[in-house]
């Protein structure tokens, strides 16, 4: 059973639909906390709706917020529950992309996957595995999970933008070249990478202006 996500969205600067930008946000927070990059990315792509949906779960750190799965080493649990919960997680995801893709008339190559830390983790696993690729996943400050299965599970290879803070205190900086090889050794070709200087587990101004060019680049219109 697919878990329905409740979201937000951001309608086009230009009030046309050419393409999707999906945010997912990181481990306690919200949709609410990334729909607000929005704001500076929508006139300069004006055609693009952006939509940013809560992950399934109640965060068990941070009931206020949500989770996509749960982390061990912050919250206690099994790896076993965490396996489990990503893998629902994957399940609900996979339904609510194939829903809002329809819902705003677009289709894969007309949208991109934006993530923070834990869902720049679920943009690196659901993206190269669905039936067609997206326009381009950038991922902020995360991880990719699990890439010695990569290699035998990869579907499709998006181009991919890794940006990631080098005074990350929350996910290791040493994550995105540890990313950058797990996807180039799975046969990717397309694999970007920017490091924000004196940045910690956030996104600073080059970061956000490095995925717009990414973004401006990949989506049509």
């Amino acid at each position: 059973m697919v878990r329905t996500l409740d979201y937000k969205t951001k309608g086009s600067h230009s009030g046309d639909t050419k393409s999707l930008v999906i945010f997912l946000h990181g481990y306690g927070a919200d949709g609410g906390d990334l729909l607000g990059l929005a704001d500076p990315l929508a006139e300069h792509l004006p055609d693009t709706v952006f939509v940013a949906p809560d992950a399934p779960e109640r965060c068990g750190m941070n009931p206020m917020g949500f989770q996509w799965f749960p982390i061990p080493w912050i919250d206690g649990s099994s790896e076993e529950v965490a396996a489990e919960g990503m893998e629902r997680a994957v399940h609900d995801l996979n339904g609510f992309l194939d829903h809002v893709m329809a819902e705003n008339g677009v289709t894969a190559a007309e949208t991109a996957l934006v993530g923070f830390s834990q869902g720049t983790m679920m943009s690196l696993h659901v993206a190269p595995r669905r039936a067609e690729a997206f326009a381009g996943v950038v991922g902020f400050s995360g991880r990719l999970l699990d890439p010695e299965t990569l290699v035998d599970e990869v579907v499709v290879r998006p181009p991919v933008l890794l940006i990631h803070g080098d005074a990350d205190d929350v996910v290791p900086p040493q994550s995105l070249p540890e990313a950058a090889e797990g996807l180039q050794k799975a046969g990717w070709e397309e694999v970007y990478a920017h490091v924000m200087k004196g940045t910690a587990h956030g996104i600073a101004p080059d970061g956000l202006s490095v995925a717009l060019a990414f973004l401006r680049d990949k989506l049509p219109g």
